[in-house]
């Protein structure tokens, strides 16, 4: 019997395609009204983190090196206040076979995808996840196929979505590229089912666990190096991620003591849905219309539960914007020789500011760099951006309008790290948990659920349940 193939009927079957695509079945793990056992999920990997270690090293993944950035601490010294000025480390991550951190997640998901007997890899993403599964899926001897949101509707695609595409099929992968719109996860889950291949998801346990060696190698590479723990990691935040299993990995380091900070590039006001300003932002991932939404409700992921939930495990978020990113790339590269793509490159931004905070003594690290080259560089991506009647300029960044214009800093003591409350991000979540099962009453699992997911004590929780009118049983 065919199928019905609708929108509607299709996401009716999203539960059934999920479970036969990712070899999960997340009921197992529901307890309470929202809650459920996230540490338990996680270790449905089955995978210790040395085993990870070893999956990973097969596969020419890991191991990066760690590199001080003396030109850079040098700038941020001259124009910080006396005194001030931590040490700016990076780690370099674009060695990694595909050239970013994301190797280290496709690494475990495509080695458990062909563990499980799997002959082919799905994932949906525009960015250097693709890349990643596609390289790893030719080592395994997998197919793949990448989805990817690609152009507005008049076919314009954006340079960095379109060179990561040519990345995938240098790969031997097959792309499918998509206008922006609700029919990504729509093709996405009928490939699924139509192929029975494995769900490389960003967002299983298997992703999000691979990220876990790149905290455990910090701390035990810092230990090695300067005999202490870094005291900030800088985390690129968009799905949460990157900072989940770096957070997770520092903490089975036992590097407690390290200060999470995510970063984003603050494009407010452009909608990542729209069809008119799909083409006015000049960064794909890395960013706000990612990062916030994904923060206050995981589980809007391509599975039923997210493993990364930043917020169990962020201390600060901090804003940076396109300008001071692409400045930031530039200095990166003519200071240190570097040349790098701008997903790392929107950490080191805000890590250049929060150095000039801190003591000389301490030390502040950008967690991952990425690859560039083609579409990735900043010419064509500044290029595009005038293209889509987008001005740019040099100036005071705090001046610019995301949509509008591009503003180089004109100097690097303008460049700025500007905080997001923390706190709102947590009492949206708890909001979202609320109205996305509208519920009028929790009980005391679901309430102590709150309270770990968003790393949060039981007064605030109360106090945002309380202004929702939702009673504890």
């Amino acid at each position: 019997m065919t199928k019905e193939m609708t929108y509607e009927a299709l996401m009716a079957r999203r539960g059934e395609i999920m479970k036969q695509a990712v070899g999960i079945d997340y009921s197992v793990f529901e307890y309470g009204k929202i809650a459920f056992d996230y540490e338990r999920m996680m270790r449905e990997t089955g995978y210790s983190l040395q085993e990870m270690q070893v999956i990973q090293g097969e596969s020419g993944v890991g191991n990066t090196p760690l590199l001080e950035l003396k030109n850079l601490t040098a700038l941020a010294r001259k124009i910080a206040p006396e005194g001030k000025g931590a040490r700016i480390f990076v780690k370099d991550e674009a060695s990694n076979p595909s050239g970013s951190f994301k190797a280290r997640r496709a690494a475990n998901a495509v080695y458990h995808a062909k563990k499980l007997g799997y002959k082919g890899v799905i994932a949906a993403t525009s960015g250097n996840y693709g890349a990643a599964v596609a390289s790893q899926a030719a080592m395994h001897g997998l197919k793949c196929i990448i989805i990817q949101e690609c152009y507005d509707s008049t076919h314009k695609g954006q340079p960095e979505i379109i060179e990561k595409a040519r990345k995938c099929e240098a790969y031997g992968a097959e792309v499918v590229q998509l206008t922006v719109g609700p029919e990504l996860f729509y093709t996405f889950l009928k490939t699924l089912e139509e192929t029975g291949y494995f769900n490389a998801s960003l967002y299983t346990p298997f992703g999000i666990a691979g990220v876990e060696t790149l905290g455990y190698e910090l701390a035990m590479q810092f230990r090695e190096r300067v005999g202490k723990d870094p005291d900030v990691v800088v985390c690129t935040n968009a799905g949460g991620g990157n900072l989940t299993g770096t957070a997770r990995g520092l903490i089975k380091a036992g590097a407690n003591e390290v200060k999470i900070v995510g970063a984003s590039v603050n494009l407010k006001g452009l909608h990542m849905a729209s069809d008119v300003d799909f083409n006015k932002k000049s960064f794909t991932t890395g960013h706000t219309g990612f990062g916030i939404p994904f923060s206050t409700w995981p589980d809007r992921s391509d599975v039923p539960r997210s493993a990364a939930r930043p917020l169990r495990y962020i201390d600060r978020y901090v804003l940076v914007n396109q300008g001071e990113v692409f400045y930031m790339t530039e200095a990166l590269a003519q200071l240190e020789g570097l040349e790098r793509g701008p997903a790392g490159n929107t950490s080191l931004a805000a890590a250049f500011y929060i150095a000039q905070e801190m003591e000389q003594d301490q030390i502040i690290v950008v967690q991952e760099t990425e690859y560039t080259g083609a579409g990735k560089h900043i010419q064509p991506q500044l290029s595009f951006a005038k293209e889509n009647g987008i001005e740019l300029k040099f100036g005071n960044p705090e001046d610019e309008i995301q949509g509008e214009n591009i503003i180089l800093p004109s100097h690097p003591s303008l460049l700025r790290a500007r905080d997001i409350d923390v706190n709102k991000l947590k009492a949206s979540y708890i909001k979202n948990c609320v109205n996305q099962n509208q519920l009028e009453e929790l009980s005391e699992e679901d309430l102590a659920f709150l309270m770990k997911d968003c790393n949060a004590p039981k007064d605030f929780v109360l106090n945002v349940l309380e202004e929702l009118k939702v009673r504890i049983s």
